[in-house]
């Protein structure tokens, strides 16, 4: 084999993680480089931990020289403008920065652009628009480049809008009838793979691949509806009956999720993932298959060559409760220190001053837990300070109870059981902490 070092950029995201891990396994020296690392992730001291997205041209340059690269795959995108994402700047002015920094290197480097397909006069989000821009920077620099446009992408792992789908598969719900329809043609993660690998052993002046855009899909035309039908086939649920939702339902999905996204969140459910769904997956992969020899899975190879395994179909089913969970406890914490403090004051004062309480406590310690209530709610809302809140609320929910058998034990008997329902929220919290990981 030539030996070729390659430079993965955005190696923690879903195509980025397999990817480098995939050309490690086929013999080539691989650099993977992301903002941060998941514990899991980190498996290799070439993984590196950069603020890539801060990186001028000239230490991009540095980092190519250095570790003398011969070709930069750029998995790099951020779905929606939000708290720490901008399309343009990661899309466009980046990419801007990532090829003065080849053009400066001095060194022969291949760049491969991961990008999306479609026509560009259907671009009609800030998502489609940036990467279309990126595109004609990279076709007008000069540079050696395979622009890279995969279809829906089936991979091990699932983020985003395929944990997404695999979620849909899981519960009895029918996506209405026109996005069922979409046209949605998936390719195989090990395919994109495959082309890198093949791409990093030919010749940066060969003049069949020095500038070339391929579409990257299965060629059988399929829909939305049966991608997802071969997930619901690996998930043993393609029997069960199923309720159509309405379409109504997709847009207030999207628009909850873009309100959680301004929170730090990023949910699969947003405008902008919506309107790509119904703007479809389309593309004519001949080229690519032409010039590779590949021939791509197709959805039912990808999906259908195993089993779900209980991780799986524990993941689909849990994958949408995680915001319901969130959601909860962030709204039961700050109402009801809300309600404590400003509707039924005087009933929360009165409960502690019948059991007993100290006068001069009876008033600071209401107004003290109640804000204590609502401060735990804001901060699980915020997906920077989600865990902090969830500890927190575990810490203070304990306390009440432990507060609670000394000083008023015979809350534990009232009728409603309001402190022993304390233990099952407890129990909630801890079920959050546990699934707030994302990759």
């Amino acid at each position: 084999m030539v030996s070729r070092k390659i430079l993965v950029l955005g190696a923690s995201g879903l195509i980025g993680r397999f990817v480098t891990d995939d050309l490690r396994l086929r013999g080539f020296q691989v650099f993977g480089v992301a903002r941060q690392f998941s514990p899991s992730q980190r498996q290799s001291a070439a993984d590196l931990e950069l603020p890539v997205m801060s990186m001028d041209a000239a230490a991009l340059s540095r980092l190519i020289w250095e570790r003398e690269i011969d070709v930069v795959v750029n998995c790099l995108g951020v779905l929606q403008d939000g708290p720490g994402s901008d399309t343009g700047a990661v899309h466009r002015d980046f990419v801007a920065r990532l090829l003065a920094a080849i053009r400066d290197s001095g060194r022969p480097v291949r760049l491969v652009h991961i990008s999306i397909p479609g026509a560009a006069n259907e671009d009609r989000t800030a998502f489609s628009q940036t990467k279309r821009e990126a595109e004609r920077l990279i076709a007008a620099s000069g540079a050696a480049y395979a622009i890279l446009r995969p279809g829906f992408v089936v991979a091990p792992a699932a983020y985003g809008g395929s944990a997404m789908l695999r979620a849909l598969a899981a519960f009895p719900l029918q996506l209405p009838a026109e996005e069922a329809a979409t046209p949605f043609q998936p390719v195989a993660v090990e395919d994109i793979a495959a082309t890198i690998a093949w791409l990093a052993l030919r010749d940066i002046d060969d003049a069949a691949t020095r500038a070339v855009a391929w579409d990257m899909m299965q060629p059988q035309p399929v829909t939305l509806s049966g991608v997802i039908d071969q997930f619901r086939w690996s998930l043993g649920t393609s029997r069960w009956p199923r309720v159509t939702m309405p379409a109504f339902l997709l847009d207030l999905g999207a628009r909850l999720g873009d309100l959680a996204n301004r929170l730090g969140w990023m949910p699969p459910m947003r405008f902008t993932a919506i309107a790509e769904l119904r703007r479809g997956v389309t593309g004519d992969p001949s080229g690519w298959m032409e010039a590779t020899g590949i021939v791509p899975k197709t959805i039912a190879q990808a999906v259908g060559g195993h089993v779900a395994t209980i991780q799986d179909k524990w993941f689909a089913r849990l994958f949408p409760v995680k915001a319901l969970v969130i959601a909860s406890l962030s709204l039961f914490w700050t109402v009801s220190g809300f309600i404590a403090l400003f509707i039924s004051y005087s009933a929360a004062t009165g409960i502690l001053s019948s059991h007993g309480f100290p006068p001069s406590l009876i008033g600071p310690v209401t107004v003290l837990t109640s804000l204590t209530d609502m401060s735990i709610g804001v901060l699980i809302a915020f997906r920077r300070t989600c865990a902090i809140g969830l500890v927190a609320g575990i810490l203070a929910s304990l306390g009440y109870m432990v507060g609670a058998a000394i000083l008023t034990p015979d809350l534990w008997i009232e009728p409603l059981g309001a402190l022993v329902k304390t233990g099952p929220a407890i129990v909630l919290m801890l079920v959050a902490l546990l699934i707030m990981d994302n990759r």
